[in-house]
């Protein structure tokens, strides 16, 4: 039986990333999550990739799950990119293959062109070549940031985070309660520096688009979509623009599926990395 550690990686002044890491000598396989979630989305799928000779090991962005939230840091996907290799690096794990959720997949790919020494290759979850740290509806959301505690506090962001998980889903039958706490437990425990680090992130200024860059990705992607009719999907010219510009690239569906699809289709996420991982160097 593997242990499982819960280590954290400093990787500047006040900016520490939680660390989830099955220990072991098996291929290692880094998983970034979204924007909600954490660690936590990735539950079903971590002990899959363990009985499947993977090592898995999750790392939460800075302001995500139980990473620091420093209020003033730059919340750029370059700069989560720039953290997450990082701690790639201190955890001594590269090359690794990447498994990354919506989000996450915007900062793999910017690792992948400015560390191809540390990728392998990627599994993207209905992520894409994202250019914003947050989407027009957050940033307005933002707005009302001075009376979310006032309204509710923790409580109605969870509201608001069912609704999402709701309206993101095929199969809706894994949005309970206990669930809806689980991907929110980490903003629960600092809800004052939740809501500054939302603020900061609704912020970030890129340094540069990833769009033009992707021609530079060297290792093999594979893009999973769920063909449900669901919030947070790849638009179509992202999945076109992937398809022009990266050499080894590939689609692959699943028929019902919506968004999260490591909580709906954890045995086809797994399937798809063990693919990956044939094609990869």
């Amino acid at each position: 039986m593997q242990a499982f550690q819960h280590p954290y990686v400093v990787v500047a002044p006040a900016e520490t990333l939680h660390v989830e890491a099955w220990a072991g000598d098996g291929k290692p396989i880094v998983l970034f999550p979204g924007l909600f979630g954490a660690a936590f989305t990735f539950r079903k799928v971590v002990p899959l990739l363990a009985a499947q000779g993977f090592r898995p090991i999750v790392i939460e962005p800075l302001g995500t799950g139980f990473s620091s939230r420093p209020p003033k840091a730059d919340y750029s996907l370059a700069a989560q990119s720039r953290r997450l290799a990082a701690a790639i690096d201190s955890l001594g794990a590269g090359p690794v293959l990447v498994l990354a959720h919506s989000l996450g997949a915007a900062m793999a790919f910017r690792l992948a062109v400015d560390r191809p020494d540390l990728v392998r290759g990627i599994v993207s979850l209905e992520g894409g070549p994202t250019e914003e740290a947050t989407t027009p509806v957050f940033r307005s959301a933002m707005r009302y940031v001075p009376w979310v505690k006032l309204f509710g506090g923790i409580n109605l962001v969870r509201n608001k985070i069912r609704g999402m998980l709701l309206d993101s889903s095929g199969d809706r039958s894994w949005v309970t309660d206990g669930v809806v706490i689980g991907y929110t437990v980490g903003e629960a425990r600092d809800f004052d520096a939740t809501l500054k680090t939302f603020l900061a992130m609704s912020h970030a200024k890129e340094p540069a688009k990833i769009g033009p860059q992707l021609g530079d990705i060297a290792c093999p992607v594979t893009l999973i979509v769920g063909t449900a009719h669901h919030d947070g999907d790849v638009p179509p010219q992202e999945v076109a623009l992937m398809q022009r510009a990266i050499a080894a690239f590939a689609v692959d569906s699943e028929a019902g599926a919506g968004h999260y699809l490591q909580e709906e289709r954890p045995a086809a996420v797994v399937a798809a990395v063990e693919r990956l991982a044939g094609r990869a160097r």
